[in-house]
């Protein structure tokens, strides 16, 4: 597939779809004999998982130190599994306070329904 199909597939710029394979987010793109990117299974199943994972707020550092780990020879699932983890962790923690928020917002949309409001429409009568 080519960066078009894939930019479209994935709604992402090819821009974004280059940025991603030239900071390592992404493991290099096999190219063709003319040098352009070939976007096989293997690659989009990358760009989805990066995807995905961004949209999560997992920070960039982390990702590509996932993908340059999982590049290396020899063992390193359990290093792999602890940027996931950490990574999860600080997710959590955002999910916590994005519920805190949320609980702070529904209070004062209360607060505004029981009282401020017919308070005010009562001032008018």
């Amino acid at each position: 597939m080519t960066i078009a199909e894939a930019s479209q597939k994935y709604g992402l710029t090819p821009d974004t779809l280059r940025y991603y394979e030239r900071i390592g987010l992404i493991p290099p793109v096999r190219r063709t004999a003319s040098g352009i990117r070939d976007y096989d299974e293997e690659a989009c199943r990358w760009i989805e998982l990066m995807k995905c994972m961004r949209s999560a707020g997992v920070q960039i550092e982390a990702l590509t130190e996932y993908v340059k780990l999982f590049q290396q020879p020899g063992p390193t699932a359990e290093a792999r599994r602890q940027i996931l983890v950490d990574q999860r962790i600080l997710i959590e923690k955002r999910i916590w306070e994005m519920q805190e928020a949320l609980n702070r917002l529904n209070y004062k949309i209360e607060r505004y329904d029981t009282v401020l409001i017919p308070a005010e429409k009562g001032r008018k009568g």
